[in-house]
């Protein structure tokens, strides 16, 4: 046992080399420091002590693709020198190999890595999502691969596989069977262990003879084996990997998706949408787990759930700048000419290549779209052009190519920057209607919320169209409701306002639904109409519910008639307002909360007090008591 100064020192040797550690992924990996910090953490008590472990220590990172979530665990695994006991298994079940039998268990992966049994080694299972046990409709799917995992995230320890032995002991049994009846032919043909069934043989009765040896056994040999197995103690029959560290990785759409889908999936900016991510926590990731798995197997996941926002704007500008150095330098490597690029090239690869939603992929696919094929047409004009070694080449853009200058010469060369071209919307007609539209939905929700959208745009790539963002809430009461309906079909109700009814457009066809959905969902589930009883349609004769819908569908319309007048009226009320609104959209091509106040005028709160005064109404309530008890 290690003298308490020597355990002193060592602690002290391993905290310093985790600190280290931390210091090269933060330099390496933009805009996750909080999260390489969460994980440092987490994994401190394992490295500095792992002969405390007594089962594996799990962490959890969730986020959306392309957010570093894998990168991020496999340079700490080479930092902490464990790229030699380290396993990675894709949990869609269609990676490493899933046509050979060891590939159908985490247990036959690790046995076949430099993970020993009993010792410290680092397992991840990514893409954890597509390994759902459950579907919508929380029937059990069907899973064949990986089903000891479970068990593993469990204590760590891993009983053996006794249908394996025994169906080794049935191809003996029919082997044995087979010879007796064989003529003198086939005498010499007898059972023999196929190489995988040695294997787990190996793995499972923990076995030092070589493989060849054991492939070479006879029957009675085997039976040899299986019976000492059975009359060993039950220690022997697990396996153990209690001291594992456990990465599990995934994309839980499900908790993102409000925030993802309501900005189109792409266009948002990146600090909005950086913020609003920011905001989710455990309690939204362990609802998104629940719709994917039994609550038994999210409970074996842990409370370690490591929550990857979106990237910011200066997370992506450091990405830039790291992808503009090397490319330039992998250039000059093969050329002999410098590079330098201004500004313009930078914040044309950010509006051409950045969706926050979509992660960093876009922005890497671009880089090499844009400076791969780039930096060679410029070097190859430039030395077409006389330019020698160590000379420097300019690159500047224009919004449509890169242009490289050397020499007081210049040269335009094609660059794929069509994605803000897109943004653009040069059609006045088409801006017009979308600037009218998306600043009625924006003015409304102000005036009923209190508060200015997250985000208003016109200016979008991915689809044929504009979007409003609103900031999320924890509750939504009747009158919450009422005002997001109203919300929703202040987009028509401004177009109807501005271009007269005939010239309403076919735009609103999903604001419709929305509106639609809310009303049904108000008067059938929540019990906020005339009707308390939740009206619905049955799939199932165990379901107790009302099903008559068609008593509601006339209040439904009624309700939506309602709002829609009333989004009007506001708008009609608001007239400066809306317009201000709309020249903002027309020339911006977006509004941002903070320039949204300036331009309409009206006093806004914050975003993040999204929820109505129930302690101030609590305390009325009381006082109201107060007030009528006798003296």
């Amino acid at each position: 046992m290690n003298e308490p100064h020597h355990l002193r020192d060592q602690l002290a040797q391993r905290n310093q080399r985790l600190q280290a550690i931390a210091g090269l992924l933060k330099a390496e990996l933009f805009g996750i420091d909080p999260i390489i910090d969460r994980v440092i953490d987490s994994v401190r008590a394992w490295y500095l002590m792992p002969e405390l472990i007594s089962r594996p220590v799990i962490i959890c990172l969730w986020g959306l693709t392309g957010t570093g979530k894998t990168q991020l665990v496999r340079r700490l695994a080479q930092l902490l020198g464990f790229y030699d006991r380290f396993v990675e298994v894709q949990m869609d079940g269609f990676s490493n190999g899933a046509g050979w039998r060891g590939a159908q268990s985490i247990s036959g992966m690790l046995t076949q890595s430099g993970v020993r049994e009993g010792e410290p080694g680092i397992l991840v299972l990514d893409e954890f999502q597509r390994f759902r046990t459950i579907d919508n409709k929380r029937v059990d799917v069907r899973v064949e691969r990986y089903q000891d995992v479970w068990a593993l995230l469990s204590d760590g320890r891993l009983p053996p596989a006794l249908s394996l032995l025994s169906s080794i002991e049935s191809s003996m049994a029919e082997a044995a069977f087979d010879a007796e009846r064989a003529d003198d032919s086939e005498a010499a043909m007898r059972f023999k262990l196929r190489a995988w069934e040695a294997q787990e043989l190996k793995r499972n009765l923990k076995l030092d003879a070589p493989l060849t040896e054991i492939m070479a056994w006879s029957p009675d040999q085997v039976q040899e084996q299986l019976r000492a197995f059975r009359e060993s103690g039950q220690h022997r029959w697990e396996t153990d990997y209690s001291r594992l560290l456990v990465f599990v990785c995934g994309n839980l759409d499900e908790a993102y998706e409000d925030l993802a889908t309501s900005v189109g999936d792409c266009d948002s900016d990146a600090d909005i949408f950086h913020a609003l991510t920011g905001k989710l926590s455990v309690i939204d990731v362990k609802e998104a787990l629940n719709r994917r798995f039994k609550p038994e197997q999210v409970a074996r996941l842990g409370n370690e759930h490591v929550i990857y926002p979106s990237l910011s704007r200066r997370a992506y500008e450091q990405l830039i700048e790291q992808g503009c150095t090397r490319y330039g330098a992998e250039a000059q490597s093969r050329c002999g000419l410098r590079f330098e690029m201004a500004d313009s090239v930078r914040e044309q690869i950010y509006a051409n290549a950045v969706f926050p939603a979509q992660g960093t992929r876009p922005l890497f696919s671009s880089l090499h779209a844009i400076l791969g094929a780039g930096l060679a047409k410029a070097a190859l004009w430039a030395i077409e052009h006389g330019a020698a070694l160590g000379d420097t080449v300019t690159l500047t853009a224009d919004g449509r190519s890169l242009i490289a200058h050397w020499g007081g010469q210049s040269q335009a060369i094609a660059a794929p920057f069509e994605i803000n071209r897109l943004r653009q919307r040069n059609n006045p007609d088409f801006r017009a209607l979308l600037a009218v539209h998306e600043a009625g939905h924006g003015l409304v929700h102000a005036l009923l919320f209190g508060r200015a959208p997250q985000e208003i745009k016109i200016h979008v790539a991915s689809f044929e169209g504009g979007y409003n963002a609103y900031s999320a809430r924890k509750v939504w009461s009747r009158r919450n409701m009422l005002d997001s309906i109203c919300t929703s079909l202040a987009g028509r109700a401004a177009e109807r306002l501005v271009f007269g009814p005939e010239l309403s457009s076919s735009g609103a066809e999903n604001d419709l639904r929305k509106a639609t959905e809310t009303a049904a969902r108000m008067l059938r589930h929540l019990g906020h109409g005339e009707r308390l009883g939740r009206t619905d349609v049955c799939t199932s004769s165990d379901d107790n519910l009302c099903t008559d819908v068609q008593a509601t569908d006339a209040p439904i319309e009624a309700l939506l008639q309602e709002a829609h007048a009333r989004a009007t009226e506001l708008l009609d009320t608001h007239r400066d307002a809306l317009l201000a609104l709309v020249d903002e959209l027309m020339v911006h091509g977006q509004v941002t909360p903070a320039r949204f106040g300036v331009v309409v005028g009206l006093p806004l709160g914050s975003a993040e007090d999204a929820l109505d005064p129930y302690a101030e109404r609590l305390a009325e309530f009381r006082e109201m008591r107060r007030v009528r008890e006798p003296a």
